[in-house]
């Protein structure tokens, strides 16, 4: 019998595959537990269906992070920072700071998990950030650190 996978099977397929399985199987375990459906021409159509669909929105969502790269690409953070004597630096800007002056600033949302920041920012300077919008898009944010007054 050919059903088509609704979820991962550990032992036959992923989520969407069409597989030749035993009847009885089909019938007693992977239909029953909604694991899969049988490949009927209707069942199929809708697969194919579903799957274009699916397409679309991922397309929609991959555009939707490249045009927000090109946003982010374009603009620069300001974070202030306290600075002792002989320009020493107390602490370090976090990822957290840079999405929150982010949102202050240019009204970004920004998540904090999603800026990887290369080295420590420990100093006063220009660094450059990566944000990772989406598995293909990168984005660089630049964050000017400023002594705070």
């Amino acid at each position: 019998m050919k059903v088509i996978l609704l979820e991962d099977v550990k032992t036959l397929g992923k989520k969407g595959q069409t597989v030749e399985i035993n009847d009885g199987y089909a019938r007693n375990y992977v239909i029953p537990k909604k694991l899969g459906l049988e490949a009927s021409a209707k069942n199929l159509n809708d697969l194919k269906l579903q799957k274009a669909n699916d397409e679309r929105i991922a397309q929609e969502i991959l555009e939707q992070a490249q045009a927000f790269a090109e946003k982010i690409k374009e603009t620069s953070v300001v974070v202030k920072m306290k600075v002792g004597e002989g320009g020493k630096t107390f602490g370090t800007i976090s990822s957290k700071e840079i999405a929150k002056a982010a949102m202050d600033q240019h009204q970004m949302e920004i998540d904090k998990k999603k800026i990887q920041v290369a080295v420590p920012i420990k100093s006063l300077g220009v660094y450059e950030t990566t944000v990772k919008l989406h598995p293909k898009v990168n984005a660089v944010l630049r964050v000017k650190v400023e002594e705070e007054k």
